[in-house]
């Protein structure tokens, strides 16, 4: 199956120059931790709930801060007609459970989460292999004592 058949297309979307505040606010109100940042259909970044209150708040700044200046850049996503098999294996690797969807000019056209692979899925086999990867310790956002260099 293709990431186009299964993706989410209605997608919300925060500019870099939006505060915390508004991007906060913006996941309550469609119940998400997770909102692109971009700009003329251009994925520029991802902000979460986790980044505000880890880069933002438990760093002193207020809620006006913007977006651009707490969102992770180095964002990785998938092509809209690649396989959801391929991608759920990278999401498992990679310890991420939602990828934003770009078209072959890369601009944003939708998010993929491991939830939308395992309802378009006969057998939930890919799907709980990915979740089980993606529940190593570990990864790039590991916020533990260790990786903050304070062993407690």
């Amino acid at each position: 199956m293709r990431v186009s058949e299964a993706m989410t297309r209605d997608v919300c979307v925060v500019r870099p120059d939006h505060t915390i505040e508004e991007a906060a606010r913006m996941m309550l109100a469609i119940d998400a931790g997770l909102l692109p940042v971009g700009a003329d259909d251009r994925l520029l970044g991802m902000i979460t709930d986790r980044d505000i209150a880890v880069r933002a708040i438990a760093e002193g700044k207020g809620p006006a801060t913007p977006v651009g200046d707490v969102m992770t850049q180095d964002v990785k996503y998938c092509f809209i007609d690649e396989d959801t098999a391929h991608v759920a294996k990278n999401m498992g690797e990679q310890q991420l459970r939602r990828l934003p969807v770009v078209d072959r000019d890369k601009r944003l056209v939708g998010i993929l989460s491991l939830a939308d692979v395992a309802s378009h899925e006969a057998d939930g086999r890919r799907v709980g292999n990915a979740y089980r990867d993606i529940a190593q310790p570990g990864g790039e956002h590991n916020q533990g004592a260790e990786a903050r260099g304070r062993g407690m």
